[in-house]
């Protein structure tokens, strides 16, 4: 993407640019994950939290009733590592397997191959859109799938609010803000986004997600889990970051060549929740969900015959996963489902 002196966007309109653009962006030409990437995911990590979560699709479904036919949908499969686990792990579960029917949301052409090659199954769709679903009843599953959406900042001074711009200028980015009409976007999105907040992150292609996913639990019963860099104070801060080489580095400096990311604000999710849908919502942390799904016991089973290096292995990594100093309080869990659904697994 050619971009000319004094050129301007707004910030979420640089993001999707920078992410997935689709000759220059991000995701469009590299694989981010592992080691050699630019960043590491829990399924990454151990595959113990993968097995957690095949586990605790498995218990939803049955909570559903064990519907014949069901769609499992991940948003953003990343390497497909997640999905590969899940696969292995539902082979042990002969009737819920029969009845899932799996599917992958991927906007990214070469994170698809890579999928493909990683989960090497061959009756796993990849959608382009969610309006290929069809209306069976749906289970979706989102491991840092919305932290990777473009965002807009919205900025109080003085009492009069400005949208975040980014422009390029003398051959680097730069921030300025622009003057908004903040009361004609609040009648547009619906809901009150600006009670007692100063500073605003919002993603206006999550909150469109959301109401597709919302609208599809609501008509065919089932339920989204949403796993994610979060937090759940009130008042909403500036969180944008952007990651290279397992490192912090400069949102502007790295255009195309770095992972621009968020934290959700889960406060701001579940209003979204509240206002936009007739469901519900509940929250924990990635620890006490991975902890109340057993997965210190299930590293227990695994780890009786083992070495003693290949046991530290294990629990080293599951540490990682749930330690509140670490990803456990970092990474926090939301289930949206109907109001009837009184499900608790993991909360």
């Amino acid at each position: 993407m050619k971009i000319k002196n004094n050129q301007s966007f707004t910030l979420d309109k640089f993001i999707e640019e920078s992410l997935y653009n689709k000759t220059s962006g991000y995701y469009m030409k590299k694989n981010p994950f592992g080691k050699k990437g630019d960043f590491i995911t829990s399924p990454n990590i151990s595959v113990l939290f993968s097995e957690m979560i095949a586990i605790w699709v498995v218990s939803f479904w049955q909570n559903l009733g064990c519907p014949k036919k069901f769609n499992l949908i991940e948003l953003g499969a990343g390497n497909g590592e997640m999905m590969k686990v899940l696969v292995n792990t539902f082979e042990k579960f002969q009737i819920f397997k029969n009845s899932c029917h799996i599917k992958i949301l991927e906007r990214s052409k070469l994170l698809r191959k890579k999928q493909k090659i990683n989960i090497n199954k061959k009756n796993i769709q990849w959608l382009n859109d969610l309006s290929e679903l069809d209306n069976s009843p749906c289970i979706f599953l989102a491991n840092e799938f919305f932290d990777a959406l473009p965002i807009k900042q919205f900025i109080k001074k003085e009492r009069k609010w400005f949208e975040r711009h980014v422009r390029f200028f003398n051959n680097k980015f730069e921030y300025f803000d622009v003057p908004f009409d903040m009361e004609k976007f609040v009648n547009k999105i619906k809901f009150k986004i600006t009670k007692q907040q100063n500073f605003i992150e919002y993603s206006p292609q999550s909150t469109e997600y959301l109401e597709i996913i919302f609208n599809k639990i609501k008509r065919n019963n089932g339920g989204i889990l949403i796993i994610d860099y979060a937090y759940t104070d009130k008042k909403m801060k500036n969180t944008l970051q952007a990651v290279s080489k397992h490192k912090y580095c400069d949102v502007l400096k790295g255009f195309g060549n770095s992972d621009i990311t968020y934290n959700l604000s889960f406060s701001l999710l579940n209003r979204i929740v509240k206002e936009l849908s007739s469901l519900t919502s509940m929250n924990t942390t990635q620890g006490e969900f991975l902890t109340k799904l057993g997965i210190l016991e299930r590293a227990e089973i695994l780890s009786k015959k083992m070495l003693f290096s290949e046991k530290a292995d294990i629990y080293f990594r599951i540490k990682r996963l749930i330690d509140k100093n670490q990803m456990g309080e970092l990474f926090k869990v939301m289930l949206i489902t109907t109001h009837k659904n009184k499900f608790k697994l993991g909360f």
